[in-house]
């Protein structure tokens, strides 16, 4: 192994602990604490976390091309102020794919819905088709057909039947079927910026949780009354922000710096075993029961993964 695939695998392999962990956080939080306001702080908590790593990006930035960091502050924040309406959208969909990840997991339950979360490689199909012209294979089209099996034989638990699921399960599933279309299309929209170079990655994920914790937070009392406001400071629900903040936030960060050391390809087909983590975790922590209908479901699910993504990289 050379030593940029070392260390992409070793990213990789950090993230997949986080990203696995976040739906035990979730779903461990107490009954009183509501998903909007849950959704507020860890899109806030983020934002925190993403502030300082543009410093330090810029100031390494600044000594590769060597130029004024003046100048480096004013080209950054005119490309902010010229895509400005875009963040603000972007900062909608987030804001809401956060909230709907919070209702979402506590209806599937964290295996299903880690499960069903991986759907976001089909997801990655139909907006790279009709957002950045990207060719769809018949082979594609085959393994996005035995992925969605994979994921409805999980669920149904052998079955094959939609009138054996449980009505929350199946609300929960729709509901992460929701998050990971928006997840992909949020993404999908902004690989121009990318391209452009007129953003970086740890900018858009500062932009998008800051304005995503301001959009919610001044819809939170249209919803629920202002003495709610408490909850902020009851210190097992800041623990679960701070939690779930920070593991969501370490597992973008593991996300980027694996891809700044492997191709995309790559990178999805490393992060494909999360739900691994998630089962072994509800297993400990929620009293999950993980099936052989899991397992197998799991399994077709990552070899699918790996064949359409294998597919698009060809």
């Amino acid at each position: 192994m050379n030593t940029n695939f070392k260390k992409g695998l070793i990213f990789g392999v950090i993230g997949n602990l986080f990203v696995g962990f976040q739906p035990i956080i979730a779903n461990s939080a107490p009954t009183a604490l509501d998903a909007h306001i849950f959704a507020v702080m860890t899109c806030l908590v983020e934002a925190v976390i993403f502030l300082p790593l543009i410093f330090i990006e810029k100031k390494v930035n600044v000594a590769k091309i060597n130029n004024a960091s003046t100048n480096h502050n004013n080209s950054m924040i005119k490309n902010w102020r010229k895509n400005i309406w875009l963040f603000i959208f972007i900062g909608i969909i987030f804001g809401l794919n956060q909230l709907l990840f919070f209702v979402g997991y506590k209806l599937a339950g964290a295996i299903n819905g880690s499960l069903t979360q991986k759907t976001t490689v089909f997801f990655s199909l139909i907006f790279g088709f009709l957002i950045l012209k990207e060719r769809i294979t018949k082979v594609q089209i085959i393994f996005s057909t035995i992925l969605f099996f994979g994921l409805i034989l999980a669920i149904s638990q052998g079955s094959l039947s939609l009138l054996t699921f449980n009505l929350d399960i199946w609300s929960g599933v729709l509901i992460i079927l929701l998050i990971a279309c928006l997840w992909i299309f949020g993404h999908s929209i902004t690989k121009p910026i990318f391209a452009r170079n007129e953003v970086t990655p740890t900018q858009m994920v500062f932009i998008r949780n800051i304005l995503s914790g301001i959009i919610l937070f001044s819809t939170y009392f249209l919803f629920f009354p202002f003495e709610n406001i408490s909850l902020l400071f009851v210190p097992i629900n800041q623990f679960y922000f701070i939690s779930m903040g920070a593991s969501y936030g370490a597992g973008l960060y593991c996300w980027y710096k694996t891809l700044s050391y492997l191709d995309v390809s790559k990178a999805t087909i490393l992060f494909s075993p999360t739900p691994i983590i998630t089962a072994i975790f509800a297993t400990l922590f929620l009293g999950e029961l993980f099936t052989i209908f899991h397992l197998i479901g799991l399994v077709i699910i990552i070899v699918s993964i790996v064949i359409i993504v294998k597919q698009k990289e060809e």
